[in-house]
């Protein structure tokens, strides 16, 4: 059995702007904490006050096979929990529970969180630490929240300073340089009745890089470039969607098998439905966020204690088949796992005068690997209506954490959306290498006439 991996006017702006420039550029003197009192990307590497969140000790380094091989699948997975929390218990953890996983306790009898011992895993590769340094004193905030400048190769703002830097942070985190994933979909009815639908996704990550990192600071320069092909289902089949992420914009093309030829596709983005998802995800949830910051503001409420979906290795070995994982409501809480982790908190508000279906967001993003883990999404009457939650883990062999499944619960219809689903499917490959010439129009086309 071969194991599995898992894997954005006058003196008054020119005010404005400083400010932003000095919130983002810190001083050589709190860089010099990297390393030190924090962790090399940013955490605070001492335990919390009670000992429940561990102290970072270094994380555990680079082992196995990036082309799929996971030499550590079940770790963890023989630990017993040491709580359950259930509707009945909620109010005893309500401090440390994210509003959506409150609203399922009290939605669903059936819905419980296991939680188990804290572990602290996450390293990262050595050029990715150096740069991440670096950009702590270059990179910065051009007066807007789109328009990064200075970073390269790392995490661009591990000591932030506003909310969207904490969201840039995952948006340009080490994935490794390139992947080949193999994306199960399923879409739950509320009746537990589901369709899952494949996708096969080819990913370059120009800006990680680590012979040849990209910069990521003019209107042409690309951080991610992306093809997918749907497999299935069948009415679906044979459409393939290609993005290239911009500082500031995203450019993509989609080919229709029913119209065959490859189009620009404008709207790919915020919340346009995603294609074959049937509305159950928009194009900024995918990754839990990704695309512009315009619509909103960023606020960088602070950092808390949550309990959050982590090292979850059980969930997705490939014992638990589909059949297994997927349940009416929400997926099969026995093999979910959770751990106290410090997040920082950012909220995002729609900006008057735009639009979102999500009037407001807030998002919650681990400190060890700023991915972000859970996100609270509330309509416009300021309702809690959907729940993106990621069960996290990280990989030795790439050195990085990913979500896997993802979910997006809706309280409005009680179906969700899961993705990223990998037990009966190929690993993902991370040993692959792509030239750039591979993510064009003109590749599509050939593609198309295998």
């Amino acid at each position: 059995m071969q194991p599995r991996t898992l894997l954005s006017v006058g003196v008054a702006f020119t005010m404005g702007l400083s400010a932003i420039q000095a919130q983002a550029k810190v001083s050589a003197e709190e860089a010099a904490k990297l390393g030190a009192e924090l962790t090399p990307v940013g955490a605070e590497k001492a335990a919390n006050a009670d000992g429940s969140i561990p102290e970072w000790t270094g994380g555990e380094p680079q082992s196995g096979d990036p082309s799929g091989m996971w030499p550590d699948e079940t770790k963890y997975v023989p630990e017993q929990s040491i709580a359950t929390i259930t509707k009945a218990n909620m109010a005893e953890y309500a401090d440390k529970l994210t509003e959506g996983h409150k609203a399922m306790l009290e939605r669903y009898d059936t819905y419980k969180m296991l939680v188990y011992k804290s572990h602290r895993p996450v390293s990262y590769p050595a050029p990715i630490v150096k740069a991440t340094k670096e950009n702590a004193t270059r990179a910065f905030l051009d007066g807007d929240p789109d328009h990064i400048k200075g970073a390269k190769l790392g995490f661009p703002f591990p000591i932030p300073q506003s909310g969207a830097e904490v969201i840039w942070n995952h948006r340009l985190r080490w994935r490794g340089e390139a992947v080949k994933r193999y994306n199960n979909q399923a879409i739950v009815q509320p009746s537990g009745e589901y369709q899952i639908s494949k996708l096969v996704e080819d990913v370059k990550f120009p800006y990680t890089d680590l012979d040849d990192p990209q910069p990521f600071d003019e209107e042409d320069d690309i951080a991610i470039y992306y093809l997918s092909e749907t497999i299935a289902p069948p009415r679906n089949a044979g459409q393939f969607l290609l993005g290239w992420e911009h500082p500031y914009s995203r450019s993509a093309w989609l080919y229709n098998p029913g119209l065959r030829r490859v189009r620009r596709a404008p709207n790919v983005g915020f919340d346009n439905p995603y294609e074959g998802t049937d509305g159950n995800q928009f194009y900024d949830q995918v990754d839990m966020y990704n695309g512009s910051f315009e619509r909103y503001t960023w606020k960088l409420v602070g950092k808390k204690e949550v309990y959050i979906p982590y090292n979850s290795h059980n969930i997705n070995l490939p014992k638990h088949k589909y059949d297994d994982i997927i349940q009416q409501y929400h997926v099969n809480q026995d093999i979910a796992r959770y751990e106290l982790h410090r997040v920082w908190v950012v909220e995002a508000e729609l900006k008057p005068g735009t639009s979102h279906s999500f009037k407001k967001r807030r998002f919650y993003v681990d400190e060890d690997s700023w991915y972000v883990t859970a996100v609270d999404c509330y309509d416009n009457r300021d309702e809690l209506w959907k729940f993106q939650e990621a069960h996290t883990a990280y990989t030795t062999n790439v050195q990085a954490v990913g979500g896997a499944p993802e979910l997006i619960y809706d309280f409005q219809t009680g179906g969700y959306f899961a993705t990223a689903m990998i037990n009966e499917d190929k690993p993902n490959d991370f040993s692959v290498e792509y030239n750039d010439k591979y993510f064009t129009t003109q590749n599509v086309k050939k593609l198309t006439t295998r």
